[in-house]
């Protein structure tokens, strides 16, 4: 199956699976269909690079194709649902996917109503508690995926490890981002636990696991999968800086505004002068950061060589899981795909 047809179908599946939710919640009250309304609206944007990753983890272990294996690889588009909107609350991000983040889509609602209170509490309630149930319909969604039990069975360890290791990681980037200060070291940590484990190697590891694949597959995945996750999460550092919001989804230099705490920061920190490095410290996180602002941080990563220490690190990383895929034991079907994947995770345009 092509990559597009895997995202097609995926598509579809996501759609069955929040169609049949919705009368449930319908039955509860009407005033439940603004949820379903900014799911909706979150679902329809997205790589689908997870539900990817699942689909070709079970290929490579000898899977064959079938409707039940991409309900449970489309499983993990409502796990990063889940994800995102909790990340935008604990950002304080206006836009997701070129549309409001789905706090501002309930705090507009709250205003538009004309409602009594704080309509910024109400937008992050009602956006905390859609997170948490998308987070409840992921392990739904796996759990009637069609898959026999055993399958599931194996595939549920790797299930859990995978939340536990995003929130581990999440916690861990909120705690650079509080601190101030991160050294590459401390940073790559976030990349590993927030991204590369949770967008890549787990995913592979999850659709391995279901197609009953021993430990050779599984090791051979991860010398695959948790380099290019890192080169993934890498350029997707580059792109919040200098990336075209068009492409994104995210205004230009949002990452700077909320003061992420990135490798690519932490390349330049280590490379300024006493006047990049103030400069950098009085920009980074500034909320009211304009485009003069965002621009003279881009000016010092560049001029520090910090954008081409990142650019040389993506390089290194990609080239690492390529030699990993080249003598993987996994099907010629699934190393072609998964050559395919690492170029289109790593060469995103700016």
């Amino acid at each position: 199956m092509s990559t597009s047809l895997i995202r097609k179908e995926v598509d579809e599946a996501l759609l069955a699976f929040v169609d049949r939710q919705r009368p449930a919640l319908l039955t509860i009250s009407d005033d439940l269909a603004p949820l379903l309304s900014a799911l909706g609206a979150l679902l329809g944007g997205g790589k689908r690079l997870r539900p990817a990753f699942c689909y070709w983890g079970w290929r490579a272990a000898g899977g064959e194709d079938g409707q039940a294996i991409v309900r449970a690889a489309a499983s993990l588009e409502l796990l990063q649902a889940s994800a995102l909107i909790h990340d935008d609350v604990m950002d304080s991000s206006d836009t997701r996917r070129g549309q409001p983040s789905v706090h501002r889509r309930f705090e507009a609602l709250h205003g538009a109503q004309a409602w009594p209170g704080d309509a910024e509490a109400y937008g992050a309630g009602a956006a905390i508690l859609l997170g948490d149930l998308c987070l409840a319909w992921s392990s739904e969604m796996f759990e009637t995926c069609g898959l026999d039990g055993d399958r599931r069975r194996r595939g549920r360890d790797v299930y859990d490890l995978m939340r536990t290791e995003v929130m581990c990681g999440q916690y861990l980037d909120m705690l650079e981002g509080t601190r101030g200060e991160a050294s590459v070291a401390t940073a790559l940590r976030v990349v590993e636990y927030k991204s590369a484990k949770y967008t890549i190697e787990r995913p592979l590891h999850l659709g391995a696991a279901l197609a009953g694949a021993g430990p050779d597959v599984i090791a051979a995945l991860s010398g695959y999968g948790l380099p290019l996750g890192i080169a993934f999460q890498l350029r997707d550092d580059v792109l919040g800086v200098f990336g075209d919001p068009g492409e994104t989804g995210k205004p230009a230099g949002d990452d700077l505004r909320e003061g992420k705490r990135t490798v690519l920061i932490a390349l330049t920190a280590e490379r300024a002068s006493a006047a990049q490095a103030a400069a950098l410290r009085r920009r980074l996180g500034d909320p009211g950061l304009d485009r003069p602002g965002v621009d003279e941080v881009r000016a010092i990563i560049e001029e520090t060589g910090g954008l081409a220490a990142c650019e040389a690190m993506i390089e290194r990383y990609l080239g690492e899981a390529e030699r990993a895929l080249r003598s993987a034991p996994i099907t010629a079907e699934a190393r072609h795909a998964l050559s395919g994947l690492a170029v289109a995770a790593t060469t995103r345009s700016m």
